[in-house]
């Protein structure tokens, strides 16, 4: 095996030599052309194929780019090694010979290369019959020749290339295609060997994607016309010319984004050739371009369960699949287990700097900003001019509060690339929240000179000017983004600036968009009745609320979860605690969240995993073992979920009865008290997070293992001072908050009343929930003391107002 490698090595050094003309030590664009067409003497190049060969070449091994001089011999090696091509075939092309009279340090270049092979071939030997010579792989991985190993399907392909060429042509003509001219070099998509290309959202690839109008007759004939090169496939002299046909017509089809075609053709490979990785890797690829990721996600799990078995074969394809499958993943909005492959891509290749920063993002997407920051750092030190993981490092800073070099990292990303959409995006919102409004308004236009159509910029760019206090500049800005989308926030946004123009005062919250207040602590504040909800509960109950929203927990209703324990039981471990628990890894759990919230399309699921994410399992998973115990999980959420009250209570406490474990693995009757008294202080870190900290600490100490029932555990939940009591309000908001009261605006924030309405009974002003919980009264009524009134919708004040009509009336009777 050895022999073989050092073998396999100094025949690379010959084809190397054979064409470094001027001996310079690199394959320049010139001496890499003549090596292509010299190992391909049955194929006529035109001159376009062979600047898209030496443009991906180029591309593709840049790490080995010395230069004027070229590719290194190094990078030649590591193309074969990459599958790229078969040495045994381009050395017999090319006529040479091994010599073994090298001196000793090309000796040890053999050595160094050893026997770690691919695609390559047994050694050629003149006793080879020619028709195993004509199986070999060909000899680049460039579209549409990588992979082709039989001259008739060199036919096929110049064929269909023609058949794509008369389809533009004719679309051109009718006005239908719409597209770049190349459009090879601008989708961004995913490849075979090398890097795997990023598929997430871009402006680029909506900018560069090409779009062909499959309805009409133009179209009908070229479908009918493809299904004849695919029969001429199929009669192939055997199965695996077919085979080589038809993964050559999906990868023409695919580089020409004819994405739904070769779905047909790589659909048809994968049954001639079930076990081979190739087609199911680029089955995937098509369904995710077609935006189908779960389908996607299953065709690369076929991929990874082949490249598994073959492992020796498809070793070079590992990280790609892994990457494709955690992208595909990220489509369904299954980030956190998309991270999981983009590790595992990393430890197979870490050299992969696509797969850190990769893991970088999705490590950022789901709020986990410390470990994003250190893998987005580790793939620029690998790669200086990314400008992407820059920017996503940048928001990772930011998340951090770490505004100042997170401008600087902006800054970097975008001299690198300055129509960057997403840094020029963001770095203007940076600016918002630093209140250096100019400076965002500026970012904002940048955005608009790249991308015409981002109405979330012009709205922005208006708000920032507003903050400039540029009010007609602002107003145009405005009617601009109301030309671009109907959205309800634009309405709302437009109907605001017209009450402050109404009402223009001035004082502390005019910075914010807000009338003048003064703050007014909380022993001033006193309730008409016990109906009305006090001010710090309320301020609890509306975070509380605002989390409900967005993870749509509100809208999970809380038999879910005791179908989801009854019908998916967690297997026992031992893992962390040294204690029997029912504790699964993040990415499991985030599965089962996605049963839970079914309902969720999914970027809407990773706005709630993230939350959850942030809030829960970071409590949850205090050591960072990356597993939680999911009984206590289900009693977390519990309490958030849709239904009554006492349902709610209910499944928390089965939740615990379900986590706990006899030794003779049956569950117990009864929760013990430590385990309730957990829970709470769980409960109360995470949702009233005000010293829960020094709580969870508290509850290390107590050890009252007595066991307790449903009802004694009520009891303790339901303590407004050390339970969590603050269900009955949050049972209040989640009935009333969406009720509107009529033409009543609050008179601080100067914003239509939703909700509840407080109204002082003394000065007779109103407050939304917002600006009561916070304290925030107009300075035109100061008074030593206030008493607010609740109401929860205004037929209930209307109600209330008639009744005092009547008493007053009786009075004067």
């Amino acid at each position: 095996m050895a022999t073989r490698g050092n073998n396999r090595s100094e025949k690379v050094k010959r084809i190397f030599q054979q064409f470094d003309s001027n001996r310079d030590g690199g394959l320049d664009r010139e001496e890499m052309a003549a090596l292509v067409i010299a190992v391909n003497p049955r194929v006529k190049f035109s001159d376009e194929q062979i600047k898209a060969i030496l443009d991906e070449v180029f591309r593709t091994y840049g790490d080995y780019i010395d230069g004027e001089k070229g590719l290194s011999y190094d990078g030649l090696l590591r193309t074969y090694d990459d599958g790229a091509g078969d040495v045994d075939r381009d050395f017999d092309a090319l006529g040479l010979e091994l010599s073994f009279d090298e001196d000793a340090k090309d000796k040890e270049i053999m050595v160094r290369a050893g026997s770690d092979e691919v695609s390559s071939s047994s050694i050629a030997e003149e006793m080879v019959m020619e028709s195993q010579k004509k199986q070999r792989t060909a000899a680049w991985a460039v579209p549409p020749n990588h992979g082709i190993a039989f001259n008739d399907t060199w036919k096929l392909v110049n064929d269909l290339t023609m058949l794509i060429k008369r389809l533009k042509e004719r679309q051109v003509k009718d006005g239908n295609f719409k597209g770049d001219n190349d459009s090879n070099n601008n989708f961004d998509a995913n490849s075979d060997a090398g890097w795997s290309r990023e598929l997430g959202p871009s402006s680029e690839i909506g900018e560069k994607r090409v779009f062909w109008v499959e309805s009409g007759h133009d179209y009908a004939v070229f479908v009918k016309e493809l299904g004849v090169l695919r029969s001429r496939a199929d009669g192939a002299r055997s199965r695996e010319e077919a085979f080589d046909g038809h993964m050559a017509i999906g990868r023409v089809l695919y580089e020409k984004q004819l994405f739904k075609e070769a779905l047909v053709s790589f659909k048809r490979a994968c049954e001639l050739q079930p076990v081979d990785v190739r087609p199911h890797f680029r089955f995937g690829n098509c369904l995710y371009a077609l935006c189908s990721y779960k389908e996607a996600k299953e065709e690369f799990l076929l991929a990874l369960e082949a490249a598994e078995t073959g492992v020796h074969q498809w070793s070079y394809l590992l990280p790609q699949i892994y990457v494709n499958l955690g992208i595909a993943l990220e489509g369904e909005g299954m980030v956190l287990s998309a991270c999981e492959y983009y590790r595992e891509a990393a430890i197979l290749c870490p050299t992969h700097f696509r797969a850190l920063k990769l893991l970088g993002s999705a490590l950022f997407g789901v709020g986990e900003y410390r470990a994003a920051v250190k893998a987005l750092e580790e793939a620029i030190f690998m790669k200086p001019d990314y400008a992407d993981a820059h920017c996503d490092l940048a928001s990772a800073l930011h998340a951090m509060g770490e505004d100042e070099r997170a401008i600087e990292v902006f800054q970097k990303a975008i001299d690198l690339n300055p129509g960057h959409v997403d840094a020029l995006y963001n770095l203007g919102g940076l600016y918002m929240d630093l209140g250096r409004f100019q400076r965002a308004s500026e970012m904002y236009a940048r955005v608009l000179a790249v991308w015409p159509s981002h109405w979330r910029a012009q709205l922005n760019k208006a708000v920032s000017l507003l903050g400039a206090e540029e009010a007609g500049e602002a107003k145009k800005a405005m009617k601009e983004a109301l030309k671009m989308t109907n959205r309800v926030e634009l309405h709302d946004a437009i109907a605001h600036l017209k009450q402050l123009q109404k009402k223009k005062v001035k004082g502390n919250g005019a910075a914010d968009g807000e009338g003048a207040f003064i703050i007014i602590e909380a022993s001033k504040f006193k309730t008409l009745s016990e109906k009305t909800t006090l001010r710090q509960d309320l301020a609890s109950a509306l975070q509380i609320r605002v989390f409900q929203r967005v993870t749509r927990l509100s809208k999970c209703d809380v038999e879910l979860l005791k179908k989801e324990m009854r019908d998916n039981d967690v297997p026992v471990s031992y893992s962390g605690t040294g204690v029997p628990q029912k504790s699964v890894r993040k990415p499991n759990l985030e599965q089962i969240l996605r049963r839970l919230l079914h309902f969720l399309k999914p970027e809407a699921f990773h706005g709630a995993v993230k939350a959850i994410n942030e809030r829960i399992l970071s409590v949850l998973d205090r050591t960072g073992s990356g597993r939680v115990d999911m009984g206590m999980f289900y009693a977390i959420l519990a309490p958030i979920c849709i239904g009554q009250p006492e349902k709610r209570k209910r499944v928390a406490y089965d939740a615990l009865l379900w986590r706990s474990v006899n030794d003779d693995g049956a569950g117990p009757s009864q929760i013990r008290k430590v385990d309730a008294l957990d829970y709470i202080k769980l409960l109360r870190a995470i949702y009233l997070p005000t010293g829960g900290s020094s709580e969870l600490h508290e509850v290390q100490g107590e050890m009252d293992i007595s066991l307790i029932s449903f009802s004694v555990f009520l009891v303790m939940f339901d303590d407004r001072d050390w339970g969590f009591g603050i269900l009955s309000t949050l049972m209040k908001l989640e009935t009333g908050d969406r009720n509107r009261h009529g033409d009543h605006i609050c008179s601080v924030c100067r914003y239509p009343i939703i909700g509840s309405r407080f109204k002082e009974t003394k000065s007779r002003f109103s407050l939304c929930s917002q600006c009561y919980c916070e304290g925030k009264v107009p300075p035109t009524f100061k008074q030593e003391e206030y008493r607010f009134g609740e109401y929860i919708s205004e037929s209930e004040a209307m109600k209330e107002k008639c009744g005092c009509f009547t008493v007053q009336s009786n009075a004067a009777t």
